[in-house]
């Protein structure tokens, strides 16, 4: 890709330029992911996190016509006020965005895509998208599954978005070779909850312990990211059966609506959090701001 698209903050180029510690951050959770003001706080205080823990914070979107790794607080502020007016973008969004100049909230594969371009290798989010439940029939699958079976970079999450179907997503996470590593546990984490029924691929005790196999499937050009799982905190996760009841009565619901594509994701969440009298919110922002701490931690040892 041409970097005449791609815009990068002062501050980031300075940190590639001295080889500092960079995590890259998405903007859908920005626009769509919560009210304002509390999107834009909640941006504000992860990049705070990461700073907190001796990394660069650099979040990314598609601001007039530019691919802008690094956003200042007055974009950050953009975003948050506009909220669902700002156009969700993955792959298929961005050339059509650029060549409207028209602002686009990044989400998992897209920004994954724009931490590749700059140079940055380790990314946090909140969870990451997946195989639809019903997919059988309606084959929606999320556009993050194959970038990150070809984008060199490590995604540090609370697990797949528990809305999904984890036991189809864990599948093809395995046919394209994606590696689910476990912070500290053997569970795969389900967004709002430490438990899901299903295992990790491999359990990792540290962020060194982390690094070191990032370098190691990099070195060796085993092309594709790496899904770095971190529970939610245990004080901070919904309960396991409450979480489930919620996502279920969301399901019925959005299958009523007609709701699909891309608007079903936004929908769900948004429904979870109705029916969960806004805990599963509370959960969301207490796992985002754990998965920056974890990546600025990576992002060190990876440095080094």
């Amino acid at each position: 890709m041409n970097t005449k698209y791609l815009e990068i903050s002062s501050e980031v180029k300075n940190a590639l330029t001295n080889n500092m510690p960079l995590v890259a951050l998405e903007s859908t959770i920005i626009s769509h992911g919560m009210p304002y003001p509390q999107n834009k706080e909640t941006a504000l205080e992860v990049e705070q996190i990461i700073r907190d823990n001796g990394a660069v914070p650099a979040t990314i979107a598609i601001i007039n016509g530019k691919i802008k790794v690094g956003l200042n607080n007055d974009e950050i502020d953009h975003l948050a006020r506009s909220g669902k007016e700002i156009i969700k973008a993955s792959r298929r969004d961005i050339p059509y965005l650029i060549s409207k100049k028209i602002d686009g909230a990044t989400t998992v594969a897209s920004t994954m895509i724009a931490a590749n371009l700059a140079g940055i290798k380790i990314f946090a989010t909140g969870g990451i998208g997946g195989v639809h439940r019903g997919a059988s029939e309606s084959f929606d699958i999320s556009a993050d599954l194959q970038e990150l079976a070809n984008t060199n970079v490590a995604v540090v999450c609370a697990g797949i978005k528990a809305i999904l179907d984890l036991g189809l997503t864990m599948e093809y996470l395995e046919t394209f070779g994606i590696p689910v590593l476990g912070y500290q546990t053997n569970e795969l984490p389900a967004f709002y909850t430490r438990k899901s029924g299903h295992r990790v691929n491999f359990r990792m005790e540290s962020a060194l312990e982390i690094a070191k196999l990032l370098r190691s499937k990099w070195d060796l050009d085993l092309n594709g990211g790496v899904i770095i799982a971190n529970p939610v905190p245990k004080d901070k996760e919904l309960d396991y059966n409450v979480m489930n009841k919620a996502i279920e009565e969301a399901l019925i619901e959005e299958k009523k609506l007609g709701i699909a594509g891309k608007d079903s994701t936004p929908y769900l969440l948004g429904k979870v959090k109705e029916l969960t009298g806004g805990l599963s919110l509370k959960a969301n922002i207490e796992l985002v701001y754990n998965n920056a701490k974890l990546a600025a931690q990576i992002a060190k040892e990876y440095n080094n």
